[in-house]
């Protein structure tokens, strides 16, 4: 798990540095783009941290925990929470741009970074208040501090803020991109101008789609003791359980970003049939 992780974190720190170096991902989507490796980062980093501290108190056998276990979970409920509404704020681009081409104030790079702050904030504000209300408590089986896996309000609102919230509006933009294109396929004139225009930002909301159900289906494990824990109680270890599949889903997603974003994989491309060409005259010369 850790390796996953670490590779993880690695994807991402190469994306920021494409998007960075390279000028043709000087566009405000690739903005966005960026935003979402920055969150993955964060969010595998505080992964990363937590396996870290669980697998040295285990080899220790030691059963504690101290101020910054408490900062751990704190930060791992807001690093999820951002790195799902980076993809939203993708989605809501997209809508944008469809729904509303001519108002350029919205498609404006300066409101466009005002959101990708609202929900910086938003993501590490909400859950704060958990540090000092005591929710977070140290789970000495699973080496971590979370909120107890039991219906309580604490657990619903950090649910719906973090995961269901931004997946659910995600689901509905697409939804609602796939019924205009419908609908505009059946006018001639209007499909002649802008169905190409409607489809290609339909694909890349598709995208962003496939993207969310990975992290959803890797994350089935842990969702599922989580609604099991409304009702009985889970399995000693769900988190170690859980773990399993959801560290090694973050390298999935940072691939299908890399797969999905053009800029990216261009660039890749690039230096991929640069070193080819490289290669092959020095080889031809010996």
């Amino acid at each position: 798990m850790i390796i996953s992780l670490i590779i993880a974190i690695g994807l991402g720190i190469c994306s920021l540095l494409i998007i960075i170096f390279d000028t043709t991902c000087h566009t405000l989507p690739m903005m966005l783009v960026a935003n979402s490796s920055l969150t993955q980062i964060l969010f595998a980093t505080v992964l990363l941290m937590m396996t870290i501290f669980s697998l040295e108190n285990d080899i220790k056998q030691r059963y504690y925990y101290d101020l910054f276990c408490i900062i751990r979970g704190y930060l791992s409920y807001a690093s999820c929470t951002a790195m799902n509404y980076s993809f939203l704020l993708q989605a809501i681009y997209r809508y944008i741009i469809v729904f509303y081409p001519i108002n350029l104030f919205w498609q404006s790079k300066r409101i466009q970074m005002l959101l990708v702050v609202v929900t910086w904030m938003f993501s590490y504000i909400y859950p704060f208040a958990f540090i000092f209300t005591g929710d977070i408590t140290y789970n000495s089986s699973n080496q971590l501090c979370q909120i107890p896996l039991h219906l309580s309000f604490s657990l619903l609102f950090v649910i719906f803020n973090g995961y269901l919230g931004p997946v659910m509006a995600i689901q509905i933009i697409y939804l609602k991109l796939v019924r205009y294109v419908k609908e505009i396929s059946k006018q001639a004139i209007t499909t002649r101008n802008n169905l190409p225009r409607i489809r290609r930002e339909l694909k890349m909301v598709r995208r962003i789609v496939t993207i969310t159900a990975i992290l959803v289906i890797l994350g089935l494990p842990y969702t599922s003791f989580l609604f099991m824990s409304f009702f009985t109680q889970p399995p000693t270890y769900y988190y170690r359980i859980s773990a399993v599949f959801t560290n090694p889903s973050l390298i999935f997603i940072m691939i299908a970003l890399f797969q999905f974003t053009d800029p990216l994989k261009s660039f890749v491309l690039r230096k991929i049939n640069f070193r080819r060409e490289t290669v092959v005259p020095t080889v031809g010369q010996r």
